[in-house]
């Protein structure tokens, strides 16, 4: 059976979580191929609301087996909390259920450390990192000096890596940044015991995914962050450690050049982002607190990993085509449309304005949009409550005329559109 892949077309917090929920009954396996815990996607189930930081969404359905590909970095801490978080909520976590990569990296509190200490250092330069230690763990993986999770089936090899990873972070953070060191006798106890709870779920889970594919079986391929977000392709140094595209997924699972059946685009109805860097539909005052809400709903616009309340802004059609384009996104899942309704007009980008021309496309890729302003076509809002609307059908006349012009500028078609954040909250698109 071909993979399925399911991306953010923006700069993350689409809404990913809550689709992976949708689409991964069914499921077999649902793999996550890239980021650490600087990632969050939020799934509300009832009167639960689970917020997963490293575990891939889809493992909410008991039956579905959930995998952390090779691609990532792991935060053991993290991962163990997560663990229990959803053994106390009625589910099985077990080897079972779960396989960890035996390729991927570690993330220790040095590269936490090392990860504030250099943002600090950056001073009004700082790039809005989340401090989760993503960026030092994945230069100590290029730089191939990483801890990796194979490392800690043998526990005395482990000891010395660890001691020696501790040791030499050490010197970077009293050295470069005048920062304190660690402690190693206190934090190598500890990070032992990690590696004695997690052995049984180390694999080689690029394996694991490939046979199930070719037994028949559907797969799910979870990309954390957005489109926006690449190292190589996004809004470039405001970027993530890792690559967020549907391309690699296959690298990050570990998996060759197989058939990919789907790649879901996953796009937020306006624009939202954490953390610096450019914004051309970015807006404030009244309308940037209607978008992002109060914070008293978990839904709101404040990062799931941060807190940190998300700037927000209209739909950029422009980075939308790029993002369609790079990804090869065969169809969307448009999120948090029922935010939009109450506003008398609804305004999406459709192209850029610099040096006297009009740019409907990126000459030169995301990286430095400053030179840009956004040129924008109004629509007619709604004030229709979307939340209890079921079908395509029963939407607003001009809710269904924004979905449309959403295809018609991103080039991709829609299949869904979510009005909330239960699992049956959600209307197909049928014509």
């Amino acid at each position: 059976m071909a993979l399925e892949i399911i991306v953010g077309t923006q700069w993350g917090d689409e809404g990913k979580g809550r689709v992976v929920d949708m689409l991964s009954a069914g499921a077999a396996i649902v793999a996550r191929y890239n980021g650490g815990d600087n990632a969050g996607h939020t799934v509300t189930v009832g009167a639960t609301t689970f917020k997963l930081h490293l575990l891939p969404s889809g493992m909410i359905h008991p039956e579905t087996m959930g995998v952390l590909g090779n691609g990532m970095v792991v935060n053991p801490i993290t991962l163990l909390k997560e663990m229990e978080m959803l053994r106390q909520n009625g589910l099985e976590v077990n080897p079972g259920r779960l396989r960890l990569s035996f390729a991927a990296h570690l993330i220790t509190p040095a590269h936490k450390a090392l990860d504030n200490a250099q943002e600090a250092a950056r001073g009004k330069a700082q790039l809005g990192t989340t401090g989760r230690g993503i960026g030092p763990a994945y230069t100590d993986k290029a730089a191939r000096r990483g801890l990796r999770v194979q490392d800690m089936l043998d526990l005395e090899q482990f000891s010395q890596k660890f001691k020696a990873h501790i040791a030499e972070a050490n010197q970077s953070l009293v050295n470069l940044y005048g920062a304190e060191p660690l402690n190693e006798q206190a934090l190598l106890p500890e990070f032992m015991e990690y590696a004695r709870q997690l052995q049984p779920y180390v694999d080689d889970t690029g394996g694991l995914v490939h046979h199930a594919l070719t037994g028949g079986k559907r797969v799910l391929a979870e990309g954390a962050q957005g489109t926006l977000l690449d190292l190589d392709l996004g809004t470039y140094p405001y970027v993530t450690s890792s690559s967020p595209l549907a391309s690699a997924a296959l690298s990050g699972l570990g998996l060759g050049a197989i058939p990919v059946g789907r790649v879901v685009g996953v796009t937020k109805a306006f624009q939202t982002r954490v953390g610096a860097g450019p914004f051309p539909t970015e807006v404030f005052g009244e309308d940037a607190d209607r978008l992002r809400g109060s914070g008293s709903k978990p839904w709101d616009e404040f990062g799931t990993t941060t807190g940190r309340p998300r700037r927000v802004g209209w739909l950029d059609g422009v980075l939308l085509r790029y993002a369609i384009r790079i990804n090869g996104v065969t169809e969307q899942v448009i999120t948090k449309m029922d935010i939009l309704s109450g506003l008398p007009v609804q305004r999406i980008c459709v192209a850029y304005r610099a040096g006297g021309k009009i740019f409907e496309n990126l000459p030169m890729g995301p990286a430095d949009l400053s030179p840009f302003e956004a040129v924008y076509e109004d629509l007619p809002g709604w004030d229709a409550d979307l939340t209890g609307v079921r079908s395509w059908e029963d939407l607003p006349a001009e809710a269904r005329h924004y979905v449309r012009r959403i295809e018609e500028i991103s080039g991709a078609p829609v299949r869904y559109v979510s009005v909330g954040p239960e699992r049956e909250q959600v209307v197909e698109k049928t014509s």
